[in-house]
């Protein structure tokens, strides 16, 4: 990875139905974040959990610069790398028990602001997933 990958978090992954918190500053988006700057609706998706992740999955492999560092049938851990200077974003999502919904997380390994990259890709993922019919 580049200079400015960062290092991989290790406290990333669900800990008591819920993703990490998002930090103080304005690089990263949350779908369990209780407002402000952080707040970002989680995905929603109709059919099985497993349709959906394979739709996810799908999404997330087209995507230039991406690696998978971690799935399980309910949780999909990202790392996405910037083109022009190799910053890493840590994207997580989380299919909740209850179905139809899937808690995500975006954030910046380094740097205060994303300039909005981390709610862009996310919005780009939700409206790739509809057009799947997912």
């Amino acid at each position: 990875m580049g200079l400015f990958s960062g290092k991989r978090p290790s406290d990333l992954g669900v800990r008591n139905g819920k993703l990490k918190p998002p930090p103080a500053t304005p690089n990263c988006v949350s779908s369990q974040a209780q407002g402000g700057y952080h707040a970002i609706a989680p995905l929603q998706y109709h059919g099985t959990r497993e349709s959906a992740l394979a739709a996810l999955l799908g999404i997330v492999r087209a995507t230039p610069r991406t690696r998978i560092v971690e799935q399980t049938p309910d949780y999909l851990y990202a790392e996405y790398v910037s083109a022009l200077m190799g910053y890493v974003d840590d994207v997580e999502f989380w299919f909740a028990p209850e179905g139809g919904i899937v808690h995500v997380r975006s954030a910046s390994r380094v740097g205060h602001s994303d300039m909005g990259v981390n709610r862009q890709r996310i919005e780009d993922i939700r409206a790739r997933l509809a057009a799947a019919g997912a």
